[in-house]
C-alpha cells in the first residue's frame, strides 16, 4: 500500500534497564539512562545512527520524578535541560525541547501528538524519551560518597509545566491522598463495593489478575525483577508482602526504585526512506485516543473509568477493529484497579489468553514513572514487527485514573487518521457530578476507604456520605475500633460519625 509520505512511522525503539544486583551497577543519572536508551533506538532503526540522531528535529522527554514538583530539589542534582543533555550525549541538536507534566498517560499521549505533527508536515523526526534513577536515588541516600548529577546544558525548553494539581488539591491531599497506592486503594475498594465481593475473595482476584504478569517479567531480560510470583505468594501478607496501603500487599504495587529508560523514535515515510531505514522496521499507529476523567471526588462511581473506556473504544474505530482482532496488550498496572477497569468496560477477560502485557507490568518489569507506557510501545512494536499484520494496543494511564490514552500499533501501513478525543471529551466534562461537603458534621456511612500502614502511625482514610444529605466527604480516622474494622474486617457501608476539624475530618464508628 502506498500512503502519503507525510504518514508518520516507528522506526526504532531502544530501553535499558540498570538493576541494583548487577556486579557493573553503576548507579546512574536520568539522563544516562535515557541516553542508552536513546542510542538503543538509534541503533534499531538498521540504518546510520550518527545521520539519524542529526536529523531528529524534537526531542520530547517525559517528566522524571526528581523533578515532579517545585517543592523540593532532586536529591544528587539534575540537568536544567534534561531532553538537551541527551540530545548532546547522542550528537543532535534538535531546534526543538519539550518537556511533558506528570503522568504515567503521558508517553502514549505524547506519541500520539508528535505523530500528528509529522502528519500535518510540522516535523520529520521526533524523538520520545524516559527514564527513572530511583535505586540510584534510594542507594545513595544518607551516604557520604553521593555522585553529583547537575548539569548546565541552557539552550531552548518548552516546559509544560508539573501538572501534579491535575491530580489532587489542599482538600484530599490534607485527608492523605498524597501517593499513589493510597489513592488507587480507594478505587480498588469502590469496585470490590460494586462486586460485592470480600475482602479475601478480591484480594485473591487481584493476585489472580497479576500472577501472569509476574510470569512475563520472569522471561523479560529488562524486568527488574525477573521472578514468577504464585497466586498465594502474592495473596499472603507476610514479612516480605507487607501490607502498603488496603488493599494492596506490596507485591501488588508499581516497582517505582528502578534504574530504567526508554526512547521511541518517529519519523515520516519520507524521512525514513531518505534515511535509509528499512520498510521492515516500520510500525504505524492504526488508532489513538486521549481523554481526561472527572477530578476524583465529582465522580458518580469511583468504581469504574469513563475516560478508559471511551479512549479504548475510540482508539479501535479509529483502527476499524473489534477487540478480539488485537493480538498482543500492554495496559497500564501500577495497580490492580487500572487494569480491571479496562477488561470490565471492554469485555475483556482478565485471564484473556493473549495476555494483558508484554512487559511484565509496573509492580515486576519495573515502575519507571511517567515512562512505563514508553516500554509497553517499545515491547508493542517489536512484537508488531515479528509478527507482521497483528495489532497491538497499549493503554496508558495517568493520575488517578485521571487520565487514559490508547494506540494501536501495526506494520500493516496506514495513512494517519483523526481521532474524536474532543467530542468524547464533551460527553465526559458534562457528566452529573457528586456534591462535596468539605467540613461534614453527624452521621455517615463509608463509601469507600484505604488504610496507610506506610505512615507512623497506621491511619483510616476514608470517602464517605453524610446521612443528611447524601454529599461526599473525605475524613481521616486513628479511632481504634473504627481502624480494626477497616484493617481486619470490612467496613463498606459501615456507620459512622464525622466530625470536623480544622484542617482534617475525623470519623469515629457510630
Amino acid at each position: 500500500m502506498m500512503v502519503d509520505p507525510r504518514t508518520p512511522v516507528i522506526v526504532g525503539v531502544g530501553q535499558f534497564t540498570e538493576r541494583i544486583d548487577a556486579e557493573d551497577y553503576r548507579g546512574m543519572s536520568s539522563v544516562d539512562l535515557a541516553t542508552e536508551a536513546a542510542r538503543a533506538a538509534l541503533a534499531d532503526t538498521g540504518a546510520d545512527p550518527d545521520a539519524i540522531a542529526a536529523a531528529i528535529e524534537v526531542f520530547v522527554a517525559l517528566r522524571q520524578f526528581e523533578i515532579c514538583t517545585p517543592f523540593s530539589e532532586a536529591p544528587l542534582g539534575c540537568s536544567d535541560n534534561y531532553p538537551r543533555s541527551v540530545a548532546a550525549r547522542i550528537d543532535a541538536n534538535p531546534a526543538r525541547a519539550v518537556l511533558e507534566p506528570l503522568g504515567g498517560h503521558g508517553s502514549q499521549k505524547v506519541v500520539t501528538e508528535f505523530a500528528g505533527a509529522i502528519a500535518a508536515g510540522d516535523h520529520e523526526v521526533v524523538l520520545v524519551l524516559g527514564s527513572e534513577n530511583g535505586s540510584t536515588l534510594r542507594y545513595f541516600a544518607g551516604r557520604e560518597d553521593k555522585p553529583d548529577h547537575s548539569e548546565t546544558v541552557g539552550g531552548q525548553l518548552e516546559d509544560r509545566g508539573y501538572g501534579f494539581d491535575q491530580y489532587m488539591n489542599e482538600y484530599t491531599a490534607t485527608h492523605g491522598l498524597t501517593g499513589a497506592p493510597v489513592q488507587y486503594g480507594l478505587l480498588d475498594n469502590a469496585r470490590r463495593a460494586r462486586l460485592g465481593a470480600t475482602v479475601a475473595d478480591y484480594r485473591r482476584a487481584m493476585a489472580e489478575l497479576f500472577a501472569p504478569f509476574s510470569e512475563v517479567a520472569a522471561k523479560n531480560p529488562l524486568a527488574s525483577s525477573p521472578v514468577q510470583r504464585s497466586v498465594d505468594e502474592l495473596a499472603t501478607v507476610t514479612a516480605e508482602n507487607r501490607m502498603i496501603c488496603d488493599p494492596y500487599p506490596r507485591l501488588m504495587v508499581a516497582r517505582d526504585q528502578v534504574n530504567q529508560g526508554a526512547a521511541v523514535l518517529m519519523m515520516s515515510v519520507a524521512a525514513a526512506r531518505r534515511l535509509g531505514v528499512p520498510e521492515g522496521n516500520w510500525v504505524y499507529l492504526h488508532g489513538h485516543a486521549d481523554l481526561v476523567e472527572q477530578p476524583l471526588l465529582d465522580r458518580v462511581d469511583l468504581s469504574a473509568s469513563l475516560s478508559a473506556d471511551k479512549a479504548v473504544a475510540e482508539a479501535l474505530r479509529v483502527a476499524g477493529l473489534t477487540l478480539d482482532e488485537v493480538s498482543t496488550f500492554d495496559l497500564y498496572s501500577c495497580f490492580p484497579f487500572p487494569v480491571f477497569s479496562v477488561c470490565d468496560s471492554a469485555g475483556l477477560a482478565t485471564d484473556d489468553p493473549r495476555g494483558l502485557t508484554l512487559t511484565g507490568g509496573l509492580p515486576f518489569f519495573g515502575g519507571p514513572g511517567n515512562s512505563y507506557s514508553l516500554h509497553g510501545i517499545a515491547e508493542t512494536v517489536l512484537s508488531a514487527r515479528e509478527r507482521p499484520g497483528q495489532f497491538g494496543l497499549v493503554g496508558a494511564n495517568g493520575g488517578v485514573m485521571s487520565k487514559y490514552s490508547v494506540g494501536v500499533y501495526s506494520s500493516t501501513p496506514v495513512e494517519w487518521a483523526a481521532d474524536h478525543s474532543a467530542e468524547l471529551q464533551a460527553q465526559i466534562d458534562e457528566q452529573p457530578t457528586v456534591a462535596v461537603t468539605r467540613h461534614p458534621e453527624g452521621p455517615g456511612t463509608i463509601e469507600t476507604y484505604s488504610v496507610r500502614y506506610d505512615w507512623p502511625t497506621t491511619t483510616g482514610v476514608i470517602i464517605g456520605r453524610l446521612d443528611a444529605d447524601n454529599s461526599r466527604f473525605m475524613a481521616l480516622t486513628t479511632d481504634a475500633d473504627l481502624l480494626a474494622l477497616m484493617a481486619d474486617g470490612d467496613p463498606l457501608g459501615a456507620a459512622i460519625t464525622v466530625t470536623a476539624g480544622a484542617k482534617e475530618n475525623y470519623a469515629t464508628l457510630a
